[in-house]
């Protein structure tokens, strides 16, 4: 039966979170204030320190669904394409890298689930070459964020979406991997038979030490672009097929069309 990599993002692919790594050029062009800066920077520093509990993480929702409300979802992608290789290149550990390819080499299908919003995780998983790359979900109409989440990718939510991705393509959970750093992230990693702490904060430290799961610490951050077309360089010159497909559309919106 196939088989899926699932990846969490912020702090096991990328060293820091995604969601707030945009905060400058949206203040640069005038989506977001200075004092939401300075939360997103003082946010950045405690999730890096610590990580994220059940209610930082509830909090950080409701949060971005207020922040949100109203932008021109065009102009968001557009602010996200245009400095994606500038603000998120810097920041993927090549540990991880080399992970996905290793996946990607023996046949599974690279899928990265993350709570941080679908026009942020969507092109990342782009150009990580990932099968899949699944985001929140918020609300539009006319073109616009209306704030209301359709689909929170957080918790019980993202072993929720790796059901239905396994129904969907056949996966056996019982051979896929799944990887995160956060003790949020519990139903993700105990929803395969394969689940490995990384980075870990105390608390899901402690749970992978009880239950005998994997646990790696990745520190080397290193520039994405540079580091993927090497690689792919390397492959195609062995005729590696890496068969790493981007997908345009977020989970819930495949999910709702085919509900329809």
């Amino acid at each position: 039966m196939p088989a899926a990599a699932f990846f969490d993002l912020d702090k096991t692919i990328l060293a820091k979170s995604s969601s707030f790594a945009f905060a400058r050029p949206f203040y640069r062009e005038g989506l977001i204030g200075r004092s939401d800066v300075v939360r997103s920077a003082y946010a950045q520093f405690m999730f890096h320190a610590a990580g994220a509990d059940h209610d930082q993480m509830e909090a950080m929702r409701a949060y971005m669904s207020a922040l949100v409300e109203g932008w021109e979802v065009d102009r968001v992608q557009q602010i996200v394409a245009e400095t994606l290789d500038d603000i998120v290149d810097p920041l993927v550990y090549e540990e991880a890298v080399e992970l996905i390819e290793s996946h990607r080499l023996a046949g599974l299908d690279i899928i990265i689930i993350s709570s941080s919003g679908t026009d942020v995780v969507e092109p990342i998983g782009a150009r990580l070459g990932a099968d899949l790359a699944i985001g929140t979900q918020v609300a539009i109409e006319e073109g616009r964020y209306t704030g209301e989440i359709l689909f929170y990718a957080y918790g019980e939510g993202k072993a929720e979406a790796m059901r239905s991705l396994a129904v969907e393509r056949g996966y056996d959970l019982q051979q896929c991997y799944a990887y995160s750093d956060s003790q949020t992230d519990l139903p993700m990693l105990e929803a395969v038979g394969h689940p490995v702490a990384v980075n870990p904060d105390a608390a899901l430290r402690q749970a992978a030490l009880d239950r005998d799961w994997p646990i790696l610490d990745f520190d080397k951050p290193v520039a994405m672009r540079r580091t993927i077309e090497t690689k792919q360089a390397v492959a195609a010159s062995a005729s590696v097929a890496l068969g790493a497909v981007a997908v345009g559309l977020t989970w819930y919106a495949r999910r709702r069309g085919l509900r329809a």
